[in-house]
């Protein structure tokens, strides 16, 4: 991963030059062209366009710290922008979306993978074969991109838990038996009150983080997310585990997504299990142990 991030920089780097050079200096034509002014005295007079220097660079303010890879305890060398390379040429490049106020220590920023959202990790680092958070995505897109993968992590690492306590002990109502198998045997009232405590689950997270939807000709406010809304923070954090630092912040964060990707592959590969051989977890281990010591596992199964 080393020599493409090189190749990289040094582009990056070349980048900035030829624009620095052309924002101070100007093209060549610019700088031979002459102007031609009237004196006071009616006589014309031929002036050459002067260079102006750069400005000098605005003093340096504390900004957001963002990161490519977060897989060390200490900060690791921020992913740059090109306008980081040249300070003369940062208010040219520079494209932090300064009317957004920081949240959690974020600052969308389009010139960062995913407008500077933390979860890439080594080894595979920001990994999007498909292109969801491909260059140039919107905002808003990228922004309910993550809302939704963080909120699928969440069910499915609450799931994966459930399937398997669900599994070990038999819960109320005398519901037993594979995980898939257990939700038809809900009775109709205990169903209908663990839906309506979903949709009230789901309304709120709307009310808290999307804009209220305007159903007139030209209005853009179908699916989109507040401003001042991080994806995933609904405000519920009874133990007090959020940081309050950016970096911790963004390490919980990555330590967060990556759990919910495991366990949406997990909860999906058990899914997978019991719709084949419907057997609970417990059981298919128990299936595949008999099977790798040497015995017959099917023996008094039928």
């Amino acid at each position: 991963m080393i020599w493409p991030r090189c190749a990289l920089l040094l582009t990056s780097s070349l980048l900035v030059n030829e624009v620095a050079s052309f924002a101070t200096h100007g093209s060549p034509a610019l700088r031979s062209h002459t102007a031609v002014s009237s004196s006071p005295n009616n006589e014309e007079e031929t002036a050459t366009l002067t260079e102006t220097p750069a400005p000098e660079a605005s003093a340096a303010k504390e900004e957001p710290v963002y990161y490519d890879i977060l897989s060390q305890e200490s900060p690791a060398a921020p992913m740059m922008s090109a306008g980081d390379y040249l300070p003369a040429a940062k208010d040219a490049l520079d494209k932090t979306y300064s009317a957004y106020a920081p949240v959690n220590g974020w600052v969308p920023k389009e010139d960062y993978a995913l407008w500077g959202l933390p979860g890439a990790i080594a080894p595979l680092g920001f990994f999007d074969p498909i292109g969801f958070a491909r260059q140039g995505t919107p905002l808003n897109d990228a922004k309910r991109l993550r809302e939704s993968e963080i909120m699928h992590g969440r069910v499915a690492m609450v799931a994966s838990v459930g399937f398997l306590a669900g599994e070990a002990t038999e819960g109320p109502f005398h519901i037993a038996g594979p995980a898939n198998d257990q939700l038809q045997q809900v009775p109709a009232p205990a169903f209908w009150f663990l839906t309506l405590s979903i949709a009230a689950a789901e309304l709120y997270r709307a009310k808290k983080g999307w804009v209220e939807p305007k159903f007139k000709i030209g209005s853009n406010t179908l699916w989109t997310l507040r401003d001042n809304y991080y994806p995933g923070d609904l405000g519920f954090d009874p133990l007090g585990l959020k940081p309050t630092e950016n970096y911790d912040f963004q390490r919980m964060q990555t330590k967060e997504l990556s759990n919910g990707r495991l366990a949406m592959l997990g909860i999906a590969g058990m899914m997978v299990q019991e719709l084949v051989n419907h057997r609970t977890i417990g059981a298919t281990a128990e299936f595949y142990a008999i099977l790798f010591s040497g015995g017959n596992p099917y023996e008094g199964y039928y």
